[in-house]
């Protein structure tokens, strides 16, 4: 694909041999200190979009950046031309946490990784998973009371945290959930610093700075996933994504790695997927009649996997949730090589970004986007739409390998969910969303819980 329009803000530049992209002729640092200073990165990626339209450059110190709104360079960089790109320094850092999990690992690690866990997401698996999931959810709503109020947020993350263990790991983490959500959620606060601050592997070993609560959370979570390998391997044969993890990694820290990226990643992006539909449900009253409509016809009985094709409403609301609050909400690039992208010419070590929370909201592609509409996802609408210009899972060799998992388990838990229970905002709770590693509500969700009839 080729693009040959300009934004009308600006022209290229060129210097020496490469020409960049129209933007900012101050470096980030300055115009970062002086004008923006943002909260929120959000907000200077909308600013961007908006003066600069599809494609523009900045600098941050020495480093070129390239930030992208538009479907056809983003199909360039994530599918195209994927491998001439590493991951950008964001995800680098996240090794902090990570390690050389699925999501940091680059070019042999990364296959290996994949090809390790793919059969676990094979579509048979996946079925199987569903009759667990649907328990799990009945579980919890059989805990929720009429006019209680609850973070909406901190429930659902509960309830994914236990799908993700007795699914894909077989293993009941009911005692360890509290640590687990407690652990993660410190980390997230601090998450901010871990990707801010210079010299950070440094910094996280002076004990007496405010980074000491990442080590002690992270030293809490790895204890828990450690005696759950070591667990397994002293009862191995359940056939799950573990037994297979194990089957292709002896090294414990790199089996560590594998498993507390995948658990994490396969928690934290269902969670904030449904927290933020259940919020737009209780702003959109028309969609969130049709879709109880569509749950009750259904009878009212246990849900399962041969439901989902009668669900194709209760999915159409999670697509344009994840549209409108995407739980991965930027991702970003470097380049190991020079690359033409469009009419611009850009030097190796560049890194591109993209943002999912932007570009789905690009009125070139969603009219009226900032409104809350389901049908934007029929059949017929995605296939008149840029394929690129959705992207909630990533897209290319890369996109996440459990994106059909996420989907089925969304899916089912909000029906099931759904068919006794709706949502209402707390009047005056603040809702803004916080972009962290994933898009997490800032000051989580505060709901009353009404029993249908």
């Amino acid at each position: 694909m080729t693009k040959t329009a300009k934004h009308p803000a600006a022209s290229s530049r060129r210097r020496g041999r490469y020409t960049y992209p129209p933007g900012m002729s101050r470096n980030l640092l300055w115009f970062a200190l002086s004008r923006v200073r943002p909260r929120n990165p959000i907000i200077l990626f909308e600013q961007l979009a908006a003066k600069y339209g599809p494609i523009c450059h900045y600098k941050m110190g020495p480093q070129h950046i390239v930030f992208l709104n538009d479907a056809e360079y983003i199909y360039e960089i994530l599918a195209a031309q994927n491998d001439n790109f590493t991951k950008e320094r964001t995800v680098q850092r996240s090794k902090l946490l990570l390690g050389e999990g699925m999501i940091t690992a680059e070019a042999a690690d990364h296959k290996r990784q994949r090809r390790a866990a793919q059969p676990a997401f094979h579509r048979q698996r996946i079925g199987e998973y569903a009759e667990a999931i649907v328990s799990n959810a009945v579980r919890a709503r059989e805990g929720w009371k009429h006019g209680a109020r609850m973070d909406v947020a901190q429930e659902m993350m509960r309830l994914s945290l236990d799908n993700v263990a007795s699914t894909l790991f077989s293993t009941e983490l009911r005692e360890d959930i509290v640590t687990v959500v407690e652990a993660i959620n410190e980390i997230m606060r601090l998450y901010r610093y871990l990707v801010a601050l210079p010299a950070i592997e440094v910094l996280l070993q002076v004990p007496a700075t405010r980074l000491k609560g990442f080590t002690k959370a992270k030293r809490r979570l790895d204890e828990v996933v450690f005696r759950m390998i070591r667990r397994r391997r002293k009862h191995p044969g359940k056939g799950d994504l573990l037994d297979m993890l194990l089957a292709s990694e002896s090294d414990e820290q790199k089996l560590r790695d594998e498993v507390i990226t995948i658990f994490l990643a396969g928690y934290e992006t269902v969670a904030n997927a449904l927290t933020w539909t259940w919020y737009l449900l209780s702003q959109n009253p028309e969609a969130e009649q049709r879709l109880h409509r569509e749950i009750d016809a259904l009878g009212g009985r246990r849900l399962g996997m041969g439901d989902l094709k009668q669900l194709a409403y209760t999915e159409m609301v999670l697509a344009e949730s994840m549209r409108l609050y995407p739980p991965a909400w930027a991702m970003g690039r470097k380049a190991r090589q020079d690359f033409h992208l469009g009419e611009w010419f850009l030097p190796k070590g560049t890194t591109v970004l993209m943002s999912q929370w932007v570009t789905h909201r690009n009125a070139r592609y969603y009219a009226e986007p900032l409104a809350f509409r389901p049908e934007r996802f029929t059949a017929e609408a995605k296939a008149e739409r840029a394929r690129f210009s959705y992207f909630p899972f990533g897209a290319g060799p890369r996109q996440c390998i459990g994106e059909s998992f996420a989907w089925m388990e969304a899916v089912l838990v909000l029906a099931a969910n759904a068919q006794q229970w709706q949502f209402r905002l707390v009047e005056g709770h603040r809702v803004e969303p916080e972009p962290l590693i994933t898009l997490r509500p800032r000051y989580g969700m505060m709901m009353e819980a009404e029993r249908r009839r």
